[in-house]
């Protein structure tokens, strides 16, 4: 039997023109490459000067889909607010309830 253990992330971009994205992987930098040399999402092609304004480990794979769900649905004023306080694990999975 082959189990993954690989360990995901949470990450929020800004872009230059201050929009938020989010997204999940195994690697942030790797992700933030790619993203940054149009080999990432949609969202963000044509976009320069992009920072990782959050990002945080979830663990499994499962975990990190349900959270960037429900941060994609937050507002950007909301999302906002998660970066500037910068919350741990347990208080990020309270979205989850």
């Amino acid at each position: 039997m082959i189990t993954n253990t690989s360990i995901w992330f949470l990450y929020i971009i800004r872009t230059a023109k201050q929009s938020l994205y989010t997204g999940i992987t195994t690697d942030v930098a790797r992700r933030l490459y790619q993203h940054q040399n149009n080999k990432g999402a949609k969202h963000l092609k044509g976009h320069s000067d992009l920072t990782v304004v959050y990002q945080i480990m979830v663990g499994d794979r499962s975990t990190a889909l349900k959270l960037e769900y429900k941060i994609k649905q937050l507002s950007k004023q909301q999302k906002e607010k998660l970066i500037a306080q910068n919350p741990e694990l347990p208080i990020l999975l309270k979205l989850l309830d």
